[in-house]
């Protein structure tokens, strides 16, 4: 039985938590005109849903948090429920995109179905239309969620046929039944820790190793305890969004990287500071040094696990130099602070506590998740995730996916959060505000010049 891993059950409990909570991520495609008709994307939606079987699977919680939930074939599994239709209002541009974007990713999905929707959408400016994928991160991370266009979308104009469905649900388990699994898994928990446990040390040098790095990275984990300097940025949400995006162009990514030395994550990274240190002064108040941590998922991924719908992730949390004013100062600023976390193993130590927390019973882990969520966080000031997307065009029903533009949802105080996203030889910074992030432009707007800034600087040091 395919359970929820911890990591993705928490997700659940911080909607239970928080009511203002809609733990989706998203993505808005853009492809050319013209339109095709609905129910020819609807049928193409359903020639690829056997490559998905997540899709035709629901959640099906255990009394008394015995296990986690696990997902089970939706014997009432309707695409006509997931996949919907809708228009923009003229002119269709990024306005109307976002106004779109805000509603539908601000509402919660509902449990007793699968946890994904998709919106075919009409209506935007120069005769295009678009495709908004909406997936619960209780499903998948970033990069999962990313490799489903792969499976949805085509390689070439030419359409790929259908796939062949024989997919019919599987006999739903009695509740009895059900328990009763639950409480196996249960009884196995420490079989599973002490089989672990003796497949580590067959390897006595790799675990020193591992162990140690472990170590040091929740040592340097354990700094997160210290609150940020309060600032506007987080506070109580009230349920509605704002949305807005910056597109900037990976070629000029590449030549401030090359210039200065550092990763295409620093330059898109030092973007977003100086939008937030801009933010921050529009607001007055003072870009302190301590003011703006932020939480950056990093994928635990091996190769070839692109695919598989899931979450492993671990993270770091760098504080952001807001109160550095140049901006290459600002750029090595994040190259060093990224550097240091790497280096301390603080991924690595993340990725250790949430396979450790696998091993567990899952009662004591959904308790402390919940207790956990219900003291309000003052340790992450935003998050910010950077998701690399795929080089080559997509297609659909023979028409080209002109740009993607990423979401990423906001809970427990966190007003403001950045999703990342390359695509060709773009990169996209989609932003998700509360409805107290009025100024979100003003954010898009200090992004947008950072990085100008850093573009022309570079130029001028070759």
């Amino acid at each position: 039985m395919d359970r929820l891993t911890p990591l993705a059950a928490a997700f659940l409990e911080a909607e239970d938590v928080d009511e203002s909570a809609a733990l989706a991520i998203g993505s808005f495609a853009v492809f050319e005109g013209p339109a095709p008709g609905f129910e020819d994307f609807l049928s193409a939606i359903r020639g690829r849903l056997p490559l998905i079987p997540r899709y035709r699977q629901r959640l099906r919680p255990v009394p008394l948090a015995l296990a986690a939930p696990a997902w089970v074939d939706d014997p009432g599994f309707d695409l006509r429920w997931h996949v919907r239709s809708t228009a923009l209002p003229a002119p269709g541009g990024d306005d109307e995109v976002a106004r779109l974007m805000s509603r539908v990713m601000s509402r919660r999905m509902d449990r007793t179905r699968p946890l994904w929707e998709y919106w075919y959408v009409e209506g935007l400016a120069d005769g295009r239309w678009g495709l908004l994928s909406k997936v619960h991160h209780a499903m998948v991370d970033g990069v999962s969620g990313t490799d489903l266009y792969q499976l949805v979308f085509d390689p070439s104009r030419e359409p790929r046929p259908a796939v062949p469905d024989t997919w019919a649900p599987a006999a739903p388990m009695s509740p009895a039944q059900f328990t009763a699994a639950a409480v196996l898994d249960l009884a196995t928990s420490p079989v599973r820790i002490v089989s672990a446990a003796v497949g580590a040390m067959r390897t006595p040098r790799r675990l020193a190793i591992s162990t140690g790095s472990s170590v040091q990275g929740l040592l340097r984990l354990s700094g997160a305890v210290w609150p940020v300097h309060s600032t506007s940025l987080t506070g109580h949400l009230d349920g509605s969004r704002r949305y807005a995006c910056v597109r900037g162009s990976l070629a000029d990514i590449a030549a401030v990287r090359r210039a200065h030395g550092v990763t295409v994550n620093d330059v898109a990274l030092a973007a977003v500071t100086g939008g937030f240190r801009q933010l921050l002064q529009s607001r007055g108040e003072t870009p302190d040094a301590h003011a703006v941590r932020t939480l950056v998922p990093v994928s635990t991924r091996a190769p070839g696990e692109e695919s598989i719908p899931d979450n492993r992730v671990s993270l770091m949390l760098p504080y952001l130099p807001v109160e550095i004013a140049d901006p290459v100062e600002r750029l090595q600023a994040v190259h060093g602070r990224i550097r240091a976390l790497a280096d301390s193993h603080e991924p690595q130590a993340g990725g250790a506590v949430t396979t450790l927390a696998g091993f567990g019973p899952f009662a004591p882990v959904a308790w402390g998740i919940r207790m956990g969520l219900r003291f309000p966080q003052q340790q992450i000031a935003t998050v910010t995730t950077n998701v690399p997307g795929p080089r080559e065009t997509l297609f659909a029903l023979g028409r080209e996916v002109q740009e993607l533009l990423p979401y990423v949802p906001i809970a427990d105080r966190v007003r403001i959060g950045v999703a990342i996203f390359s695509y060709r030889d773009a990169l996209t910074f989609g932003l998700t505000g509360d409805e107290t992030a009025s100024d979100l432009q003003v954010l898009a707007q200090g992004i947008r010049e950072s990085l100008a800034e850093l573009v022309a600087r570079s130029v001028a040091a070759r």
